[in-house]
Formats: structure tokens, sequence, C-alpha cells
């Protein structure tokens, strides 16, 4: 079928060579952005405090009116809790590079992601945090001047929360609100009960059980819990989480007993998602469980949440209550089967855009 004049006018209005005295145009090209959470640059309290502070001034984090929430903010958390995460973070510190381990994974993540994408040159992969360094804004800017002009956007966050996602989606819009030529934008969908991740959350799980000179009675699914009143006023977090498990279990081929939803990194005085992660381990080994082993399926990089509140703290609460043997199953990191996830979604949403 021969083109209309309408498709030849349009073939034939793209230039094969600029103008000459024109300026350099990068070769088009398209970015994809993983996005974490967020880091401190180091453990000592002046970095503490600046991470604190731009993510507990977050009103998806805390909903509460600033009037209200500032006081305490600035009067009594970023005065005490400071030095008390940065002694956290201490425990946990990547020494090797002067950094977090989320960092550490995060960018491996992304090196790894994009070798997997080296023959396609017309894709450039980068990372960055919603809080702390890289920051999105600058990693948008160095997508955007090496020739970026569309970005796919992938928060790392398997259950979608307005406290995670949609954050991680703001920044991303404040960035280009700043830029006079924006580029295309899209941003990956939570991915929850994705089969590809399912599947890798049960090897993971299967591989490293198989290590272990102990059959954990039961196995926690540790998700990071919201107030409860988040889940009340609609985001479906809860949901997500729930069918993750659920999925999961049905992968395994496990009993609602052997694997279990529960919630932590709690903060403040109101109520959180439950049950409690630390409250069920002690139940648990106070009713003479002497077994178990916590996943954490809602943390797609191991952090402080996972390597120091549950293989420190939550550990330690167990064998406290008359526990015996405890093991924290490592996030999926930049593992081969978190690679695939990490790929099969990225993949998936450039259709149209790439290959």
């Amino acid at each position: 079928m021969s083109a209309t004049p309408d498709q030849t006018d349009i073939a034939i209005a793209v230039p094969r060579a600029l103008p000459a005295g024109h300026p350099p145009v990068p070769a088009r090209r398209i970015g994809v952005l993983l996005v974490n959470l967020g880091t401190p640059d180091g453990t000592d309290t002046g970095s503490m405090r600046r991470y604190l502070r731009e993510f507990l001034s977050d009103p998806r984090v805390i909903e509460m009116p600033r009037f209200l929430w500032y006081p305490i903010l600035y009067g009594i958390v970023l005065n005490v809790r400071p030095k008390k995460s940065g002694a956290n973070y201490a425990k946990i510190w990547n020494r090797e590079k002067d950094e977090s381990p989320l960092r550490t994974f995060t960018r491996a993540q992304a090196e790894k992601l994009a070798e997997i994408f080296s023959g396609e040159p017309e894709i450039m992969v980068d990372y960055a945090m919603r809080y702390g360094n890289p920051s999105t804004k600058s990693v948008v800017d160095r997508l955007v001047a090496a020739g970026c002009d569309r970005i796919l956007s992938f928060p790392l966050y398997p259950q979608y929360s307005a406290t995670t996602t949609a954050t991680a989606n703001d920044k991303l819009f404040a960035a280009l609100a700043e830029l006079r030529h924006a580029p295309a934008v899209r941003t990956v969908p939570p991915y929850y009960d994705e089969p590809v991740y399912i599947d890798a959350l049960a090897r993971s799980i299967e591989a490293h059980l198989s290590t272990l000179d102990f059959a954990p009675e039961v196995v926690l699914a540790s998700y990071h819990g919201i107030p409860k009143v988040y889940f009340h006023k609609g985001d479906p977090y809860h949901c997500h989480c729930q069918k993750t498990t659920r999925l999961l279990r049905e992968r395994l081929g496990w009993s609602k007993e052997r694997l279990i939803t529960t919630f932590q990194s709690r903060f403040g005085a109101q109520e959180w998602l439950q049950p409690y992660t630390d409250k069920t381990v002690e139940r648990l080994a106070k009713e003479g469980v002497r077994s178990i082993a916590v996943v954490n399926p809602g943390f797609s990089a191991d952090c402080i949440e996972t390597l120091e509140e549950i293989a420190g703290e939550v550990a330690e609460i167990f064998h406290h209550a008359g526990g015996t043997n405890f093991a924290h199953i490592p996030c999926l990191n930049d593992t081969p089967e978190g690679m695939a996830v990490i790929e099969a979604m990225v993949r998936r949403e450039l259709r149209g855009w790439a290959g």
C-alpha cells in the first residue's frame, strides 16, 4: 500500500543532517532510572540529621499538619534520633566503600542492568535515591544532558504505597518541573504479583534454606509497615503484601501456618499495620517455636531495616524469648534472581520505545 501524501510529507520533513551552524544535538537516548528509598551519606550525626530531615519532612511519609509535626520533628526527633540511627547504621556500614549497603546494592543493580543492555547503546541506565544521594534531580539532569528524551523510572518497591512508590514519583516529576525541555516519562508499576518476582523470591528462599543446618518451623514474610490509618484512607499496600505472601505460599507449597505475614519498622505512637514482626517472633518463641526464618519481600535490596533491624534486633528478641535457631533470608539484591525481575519489568515497560 502506497504512502499517503501526509505520510510522505512527514517522512521527508525529518532532516538527515543538522543545518550549518546548528548547535550540537545529542543522539536520542532512553534513560532507565532505578530509584530506591534513600540513604545517609555517613553515620555521623550531621549526615543522619540531613537524611532524616528530608525523609521525615515528606508529607506522604508523615501525614500530619506541618504546624503540628514540625515542632516535634525539629524540637525532638532531629535532636534525638540522628545519634541512635547513626549507631545502627554503623553496625552494617560498608566500610570498604564508605557507604550504606542500600547504595552498594542499588548501584550494583544499575551496573548489572547496564551490562545487560550494553548491546543497545540508545539505552542509558542510572540509579537515584528518593532521599539522600545521588538525588533524583541530579540523575535526571545527567540523563537529559546525555540526550535522553525518554525516561523509564523504576521505583524499586514491589508493593505500592503512597509512602514509597508515590513519593518517588513525586520527586521525579518535581525534577521534571524545573526543565524547559522535559523528557517523556514512564514509571514502572508495582510488581507484587508478577510471576517472575514470585518465582525469584521462592527460588531465593529455597536456596537459602538449603544452606541451613536446621529447618525453620515458621517463616515470616516481614514487610515495612505503614500507619493503619493510611490503609483506611485507601493505600493498597496491605492488600499487595497479603497477595505477595499468598502467591509465594502457593509457589512454595507451604501452609498458612508455615509462611505468615508480619509488619516491621513502626515509628511513633499510632497504630501501624499488624501483626508486628517483633511481637510475633517473641510470641512464637514463648509458645515453643525454636526455629524460624525471616524474609523481606517488600525490599528489593538489603538495608538498615533488614540487616540491622531483622538480622540484629529481631533475632535478639527471638533468642531472648527462648528461641534457638534464627535465619535472615537475604533480599534479592543484585543476584541472578533479582536481576531477572528487574530486567523483565524494564523490558516490558520499554515496549514501543526500544527493541
